[in-house]
C-alpha cells in the first residue's frame, strides 16, 4: 500500500510503509514553502527544481537505475519544454515502481517522447504529469496525448492554475486538461493505493487537494 499527495506546483509525496518520496521540493519557485526532504528521497526532474539537502535519505537527479526501500526508480533524459531539439537533456522522466504499481512522473519536457524514451519508460499504470501550459510546460492537449502513447488509465496532473501558487506564466485550470483527457474524475485529499487490482479500469483523472 502507498499514497500520493499533492504540495503544489510540480511537486508530490508518494509514502509507502519503508519510506517517501518527495518531487521537485523547491516550491519557493513558485512562491509556495519549499517541501520538507528530511529522511526522504529527494527526487528532481530538474536541477533548479531540486533542494540537494543534507537532511534527504536520498538525492536522485537524472537517468540511471535506483533501488531504494521498496521503491524501485527508472530515470530516463528528456528534452525540456523550453530548450531546442539540438540542446542537450536537462530534464529526467522517472518510472517508479512501488507495491505492484508502475509510476511516471513526468515534469516541464517537450511533448514529442520518442520512441527509444517510451520503450524506456515501459508499461505503466498511472502517469503524475504537469498540465497548465502556458509556453512553461505540458499544456492539456500535449499532457492528454502523451496519457494516450504511454496507454496508463490513470492521470494524477499536477502545476495547473489554482489558488495559492504564484507561477512564472499564467497556467490552464484542471478543468481544460479534464476535457481533453476525458474520462471520471475523482477528488481526494490522499490517493490511496492499496493493490495494483484496486486501480480504475477505466480512464479517470485524480484530483488531489493540494496540503
Amino acid at each position: 500500500m502507498f499514497e500520493i499527495e499533492y504540495k503544489g506546483a510540480n511537486t508530490v509525496v508518494i509514502s509507502s510503509k519503508k519510506a517517501k518520496i518527495v518531487t521537485d521540493p523547491k516550491l519557493s519557485l513558485a512562491g509556495l514553502k519549499d517541501a520538507s526532504v528530511k529522511n526522504a528521497i529527494e527526487l528532481s526532474t530538474e536541477s533548479r527544481f531540486a533542494l540537494n539537502s543534507d537532511e534527504s535519505l536520498l538525492y536522485i537527479e537524472g537517468p540511471g537505475e535506483y533501488e531504494v526501500a521498496d521503491f524501485a526508480i527508472h530515470g530516463v533524459a528528456a528534452q525540456r519544454h523550453i530548450d531546442t531539439a539540438d540542446s542537450v537533456k536537462q530534464s529526467t522522466v522517472y518510472r517508479i515502481e512501488v507495491g505492484g504499481v508502475r509510476i511516471a512522473l513526468l515534469g516541464n519536457i517537450d511533448a514529442t517522447l520518442d520512441d527509444d524514451q517510451l520503450e524506456s519508460i515501459g508499461v505503466v499504470d498511472m502517469v503524475i504529469l504537469p498540465v497548465g501550459g502556458g509556453g512553461y510546460t505540458l499544456d492539456a492537449t500535449s499532457a492528454a496525448q502523451l496519457m494516450r502513447r504511454l496507454d496508463a488509465k490513470v492521470a494524477v496532473p499536477i502545476h495547473y492554475a489554482g489558488t495559492a501558487p504564484s507561477y512564472e506564466v499564467p497556467q490552464d485550470t484542471l478543468d481544460v486538461f479534464v476535457k481533453e483527457f476525458g474520462g471520471e474524475v475523482e477528488k481526494v485529499a490522499k490517493y490511496k493505493i492499496k493493490s495494483i487490482s484496486a486501480l480504475p479500469l477505466v480512464p479517470t483523472v485524480i484530483e488531489l487537494t493540494r496540503s
